[in-house]
């Protein structure tokens, strides 16, 4: 039997972002900040969530903001370093 508790193993990269978000506030961010949103595993924290972002869209991330929403989900405001573009990561997900 190995030492590894139940539940504590790490996330991986892939399992880290769930989604991203598709709204009007999530979009005029990603227009005015350089700001992408997405819904993000509960376990995960602003490190993991900016390792998989930074890993995954082959970017630069300046800052990491997280909040709960009210139904029970993590949403992760991810603001980009200013030589990457929001825009472009969103083509790519096929947000714009």
């Amino acid at each position: 039997m190995s030492n590894e508790k139940v539940g504590e193993r790490t996330l991986e990269y892939y399992e880290v972002i769930l989604r991203p978000v598709v709204s009007e506030k999530a979009l005029s961010l990603i227009e005015k900040s350089n700001t992408l949103t997405f819904i993000v595993d509960l376990r995960a924290n602003k490190l993991r969530i900016k390792e998989a972002v930074e890993r995954l869209f082959d970017v630069k991330v300046e800052k990491v903001n997280t909040l709960i929403t009210p139904r029970g989900e993590k949403k992760a405001f991810v603001r980009l370093r200013p030589e990457h573009k929001a825009s472009d990561v969103a083509v790519k997900l096929g947000i714009l």
